[in-house]
């Protein structure tokens, strides 16, 4: 394709990791299957064949050929440059609100609604930053690292899946929430120097928010009730609530009073034996300045 004499080079699959539909999502092979079909009739009946409509939009045929026939996810850009070539007056645009969660696997999905939906998140993390507290090169780095490795793909959908849960501290009413991270955690520059400073900066301005308490558990402490693994309590405005904890009721989330007594009292002895918020904003400052 060429633009004023100058060539412009399609999008293909290379250029767009992370944008394959998983077969054993139901829901989300439903949506993007339907809107592929929209855009095949549409196409056809405006008279344009695939690669000629591929040229329109800026993306080769064969990319053409698979979001039709709900193959690849297609991103807000395409739709929107569908839309106009065309003209279907926004309808086709509209369906990104639906195609961009089929991008993210269906269990993040479901915890993303329910982090959507609480009031009050608490989160005891032993191994990592927290995912809502996860930079961009942060959370490659921590995906990349994983035994069998995921491939490049599954790597950046599931970095996007982790970023778009962070869309809950942007909420109004804010939800309140708290994080105890792990000394050792804040001590491992997973990434790399510069990767790590930009994660150290990105905790101190989510800990700065005014709905948000961040405290750190020390290494130095003599006595520790989170050695049974991550914990993470979700409280919902009708007075329901749902915990888990890696090392309780198999590891599954669960909304029985009786499980989630026993989850609060483990997390609210964790908060009390770690740093003050006071004290661990400072140490990750103290961190920050080390790095």
């Amino acid at each position: 394709m060429s633009v004023d004499g100058e060539a412009v080079r399609l999008k293909s699959e290379a250029d767009e990791p992370g944008w394959e539909v998983d077969p054993d999502d139901e829901w989300g092979v439903a949506v993007i299957a339907t809107v592929g079909r929209q855009l095949k009739l549409r196409r056809e009946a405006a008279g344009l064949r695939a690669a000629e409509f591929g040229r329109l939009v800026g993306y080769g045929e064969d990319m053409v050929y698979k979001i039709e026939a709900g193959k690849r996810i297609p991103r807000q850009d395409y739709l929107v440059a569908a839309d106009q070539v065309l003209h279907a007056g926004g309808l086709i645009a509209a369906t990104w609100e639906d195609v961009k969660k089929v991008r993210y696997p269906k269990r993040v999905r479901e915890l993303a609604k329910l982090e959507a939906q609480a009031v009050e998140i608490g989160v005891y993390e032993c191994n990592s930053v927290h995912g809502l507290l996860q930079t961009p090169d942060h959370a490659r780095a921590v995906i990349g690292a994983t035994q069998p490795p995921y491939s490049p793909d599954e790597v950046e959908r599931m970095v996007a899946a982790r970023l778009a849960r962070q869309s809950v501290f942007e909420r109004d009413p804010a939800p309140s929430i708290h994080f105890v991270l792990e000394e050792g955690v804040l001590r491992r520059p997973l990434g790399g120097t510069m990767a790590w400073r930009r994660q150290l900066e990105r905790l101190l301005e989510v800990a700065r928010l005014h709905n948000v308490v961040l405290q750190v558990m020390p290494m130095d402490c003599d006595t520790h009730s989170g050695l049974d693994g991550r914990i993470e309590l979700l409280k919902f405005a009708d007075g329901t609530a749902v915990g888990r904890s890696d090392g309780a009721f198999s590891g599954r989330p669960t909304p029985d009073p009786k499980h989630l007594r026993i989850l609060e009292l483990r997390y609210g002895t964790i908060r009390a034996q770690a740093l003050s918020p006071r004290e661990s904003l400072a140490f990750v400052e103290t961190l920050l300045g080390e790095t």
